[in-house]
């Protein structure tokens, strides 16, 4: 793994790291935090929720899982009942850590302040479109953050995530990356004998994805447009980015990882929808296919679905010179004949780990050096799903585009960027027609 990591011993106390970050000051890089995060005793490492969804509460149960000394003291969600059923979840369920208040548990489009001011960490897993903003706004604050995928849904949010990640490095702050598969030790194991030969020279591989729909939210009655579209927001553009964004970020993490963090030179994608009509599909594809080239050589051919009754398959197959890996498996056959035998770990616990770790022991972890460009590589794929025509990744870094509307202009009285159709549908891209992704 290439992630970066910081530490050495000087041991300031955790009011006043805390009151320097806050305050926005350049933190020398000798700062320990390993006994600034105990120093006020029983508030231990403050964590707060951005989103009360089953990722960032997952990721939450997952910290507080780590010990006592975590702490849940704020969660916010657009929906105050979300918000109220998750509060109840963690009251019942970790009583002792579980310190939010009417104050620190917030919900509406504001509620991510009251979370960042309480909290020493903060955990984003929300609509996606917010990812980057929030991650911003809290390091701005001079607080930790660990970001789910996909970090960013456009080339404004990886622009965006750029100055994140290296505002993150000079506060000295964490900076920790949702891309789970990379804690993975049957993984690490297993890009370790890629990197060593053991395929040989990696010549093409096909990434998987296909799956029936996320869950699909029916329309309540008597809410807005807007609001039902953030209750079923996988299923809109604006606020997921689609799927290759969404879902193949995954693969597309884990096929750089093995390339040595190598990006790709161009791409072309094929992309629409053929069976998952109606409102609760919202606006996105039901299927996309991207190629994309290197130049070192290979061809990573990248499929993702969401159609029910399809099939389906969530892996990747690399074919080498020497022989073939199969990614979930952990099995390489050829001239090398292996398969992970070793120990096993929960790479979304490990997450939790690297984060709450970090705080525990005076090191500084920053992800940007992949979490940016993995992002990247999916929304150069979605994009060219949506335009038909080829995209290089020249092309990608010089692009502005950000789904409208932009984040400062979201209001919880706007109008809806879109709307349904006579039929029930939302509009679509049309490949070789539209032309406003890049």
């Amino acid at each position: 793994m290439t992630h970066e990591t910081q530490s050495s011993s000087a041991s300031p106390t955790r009011r006043e790291f805390l009151k320097e970050a806050a305050a926005g000051a350049a933190v020398a890089y000798g700062l320990s935090l390993s006994r600034s995060a105990h120093a006020a005793g029983s508030e231990g490492i403050r964590i707060g929720m951005i989103g009360c969804g089953g990722r960032c509460s997952g990721a939450a149960s997952q910290a507080l899982g780590l010990g006592k000394d975590v702490k849940l003291v704020a969660m916010s969600d657009v929906f105050e009942d979300r918000m109220q059923e998750k509060r109840a979840y963690f009251k019942a369920t970790f009583p002792e850590q579980f310190l939010a208040t009417d104050e620190t548990c917030a919900h509406g489009l504001d509620g991510y302040k009251a979370v960042i001011a309480s909290s020493d960490a903060v955990l984003i897993a929300c609509a996606s479109k917010f990812h980057s903003f929030y991650a911003e706004e809290a390091i701005k604050a001079g607080k930790h953050v660990f970001i789910e995928k996909p970090h960013a849904i456009d080339p404004a949010g990886c622009i965006r995530l750029k100055g994140v990640a290296q505002m993150a490095k000079e506060k000295n702050l964490n900076l920790v990356s949702g891309h789970e598969s990379r804690y993975s030790l049957a993984y690490q194991e297993q890009v370790k004998r890629i990197h060593d030969g053991a395929i040989g020279d990696v010549v093409s591989i096909q990434s998987m994805f296909l799956r029936a729909p996320y869950g699909l939210v029916p329309r309540p009655a008597g809410i807005s447009e807007l609001m039902y579209q953030f209750r079923n927001w996988y299923h809109f553009r604006w606020l997921s980015g689609d799927d290759v964004t969404q879902s193949l970020v995954h693969n597309l993490d884990r096929m750089r990882w093995v390339l040595h963090e190598e990006n790709p030179t161009w791409c072309f994608g094929l992309g629409g929808r053929s069976s998952s009509f109606g409102e609760v599909y919202g606006d996105m594809f039901d299927h996309h296919s991207v190629v994309y080239e290197f130049k070192s050589g290979p061809r990573l051919y990248a499929l993702c679905q969401t159609r029910a009754g399809c099939y389906g398959n969530w892996d990747d197959v690399i074919m080498g010179t020497k022989g073939i890996c199969h990614w979930t498996a952990c099995r390489i056959e050829g001239e090398t004949k292996w398969r992970y035998e070793g120990p096993q770990n929960d790479p979304n616990v490990e997450e939790q780990k690297i984060l709450v770790g970090a705080l525990r022991e005076g090191r500084v972890v920053n992800h940007g050096d992949t979490m940016i460009d993995s992002t990247y590589m999916a929304i150069m794929g979605q994009i060219a799903c949506y335009n038909g025509g080829p995209l290089t990744w020249e092309e990608l870094l010089a692009a502005k585009f950000e789904f409208e509307p932009k984040i400062a202009d979201v209001k919880a009285d706007m109008v809806a960027p879109t709307t349904p159709d006579e039929t029930g549908n939302y509009p679509l891209p049309r490949p070789g027609i539209t032309k406003e992704f890049s």
